[in-house]
């Protein structure tokens, strides 16, 4: 028995001499270690093809991750679920960049940002076309989009045979100049008194002017425009002086004139109006939501009157007295209400009153025109080719041209020729304004998205 168990545990013995004998000489063996070679080569590869896929962490993640890192080394438990509850709160636009691939280190330079707001204000304004004013609207119109920033919404009120004409050359303008603006047509349409009696009021149409705060019920502000009015600078300009209004006011206009002794209103009217001489409609900026929920002080009704229900009546008492219809109306209305109206400069509203017996617009004069307003027909005739010069410009302008080559420099070079006229002999109150918004335009539009790249 003995000699089996020594015999046994001799055997047993020799075999863990040869296991351990084998096992070492095979790790120097070269075919083994060829192939362990070739594992790890692959395993190698699969790790670097993985690390090039994944977009890099960014700093604030990395910081994290070496903080929890740190802390297992340190013998430091970490909580199951702790690290990735930790890179979740870091910023969202990190993790964004991070997941694109796109994470770069940040500049000390500061860029540009134009913000797209999905509520992004919109600018409203609105005209009345009737007659032969077709084109004059459409110039009209695209003066205020070539220069203006935000949208613009254009509420155009037309006679039935224009209302086609206007959405068939409106649909024509290229596409990048029609994604800056939006329009509605609209009938004439007046919501009390007799139709007929109105639209003959002054001028074809002109009357639908006070009738905007109850037909445009959903909108909040508007600048109406005459029909022969051309921006040479945003409209956003004017659209941000809503933003002067104090708690009374609820409409904005310019005077008709800057010296009473030559104005109309001080010597000829005979009716109430507005100071001392009165104030022009032309160019009227307006908070519809404000006219809307105001009663009106008048000379009829001692309790004031909504603005609907105060229209028809104030017609009907002045209507053998005015003479410039609609405007004298609204003269008449602010006339006791002056703590509604707020008075902005002449530049916002230049006609050739304000050159043709003397410059004395001196707003105009200081900062250069910043809305024309071609009354008198000086568009389309002789008497006052500075005017003439600037619409024909706009109007024939090519909407994918070089504003400076194709428009600034023709109204420069034509303007030569008006130096001996009345208005033309004042060049610079013309074309100071309509330089510099072209200038601005430029260097928003080139200039400031030129950068160095580091």
């Amino acid at each position: 028995m003995r000699i089996h168990c020594r015999v046994a545990v001799i055997a047993l013995c020799f075999g863990l001499f040869l296991l351990f004998y084998f096992w070492g000489n095979a790790a120097d063996d070269p075919l083994l270690k060829e192939v362990g070679e070739e594992r790890r080569q692959k395993q190698k590869e699969v790790e670097d093809n993985k690390a090039e896929s994944s977009p890099p962490l960014p700093e604030s993640r990395r910081d994290v991750v070496a903080k929890f890192d740190k802390k297992s080394a340190e013998g430091i438990g970490v909580r199951p679920g702790e690290l990735l509850l930790a890179v979740r709160k870091e910023p969202r636009e990190n993790r964004k960049e991070a997941e694109s691939g796109k994470s770069k280190p940040r500049s000390n330079v500061a860029r540009p940002v134009i913000k797209r707001s999905p509520n992004e204000e919109v600018m409203h304004l609105a005209v009345v076309a009737c007659g032969s004013r077709l084109d004059e609207t459409l110039t009209m119109v695209k003066s205020a989009v070539l220069f203006s920033l935000k949208k613009i919404k254009f509420h155009i009120f037309a006679e039935d045979p224009l209302a086609p004409q206007f959405k068939e050359k409106l649909n024509q303008w290229p596409r990048s100049i029609s994604a800056r603006f939006q329009y509605s047509l609209y009938p004439i349409s007046f919501s009390v008194g007799n139709a007929d009696e109105w639209k003959k009021l002054f001028k074809p149409c002109a009357a639908q002017r006070l009738f905007l705060p109850v037909i445009l019920k959903d909108v909040d502000s508007l600048l109406y425009v005459d029909t022969d009015v051309l921006f040479l600078r945003p409209m956003d300009d004017i659209w941000n002086l809503l933003k002067s209004f104090n708690s009374t006011q609820l409409a904005a206009m310019a005077p008709e004139h800057e010296i009473p002794r030559i104005g109309w209103y001080s010597r000829f009217a005979r009716h109430p109006f507005f100071g001392v001489t009165g104030v022009n409609s032309g160019v009227m900026l307006m908070n519809l939501t404000r006219i809307r929920s105001k009663l009106f002080k008048n000379s009829m009704i001692a309790g004031g009157l909504s603005w609907e229900d105060l229209l028809h009546p104030l017609y009907q008492k002045y209507k053998n007295h005015i003479t410039w219809g609609d405007q004298d109306l609204l003269n008449i209305i602010f006339h006791y209400n002056p703590e509604c109206l707020l008075i902005f400069p002449c530049q916002w509203n230049y006609r050739p009153d304000h050159c043709m017996y003397g410059s004395n617009c001196k707003a105009a004069e200081e900062e250069g025109v910043s809305i024309l307003h071609g009354n008198r027909g000086v568009y389309h005739d002789d008497k006052q080719p500075a005017f003439k010069v600037i619409y024909d410009a706009i109007r024939d302008f090519p909407f994918e041209d070089n504003m400076f080559q194709s428009l600034f420099y023709p109204i420069q070079t034509k303007f030569l020729d008006t130096v001996n006229t009345l208005c033309g002999r004042i060049p610079q109150v013309f074309l100071k304004q309509v330089e510099k918004t072209m200038r601005k335009m430029f260097e928003d539009k080139v200039v400031h998205h030129v950068k160095p790249h580091k």
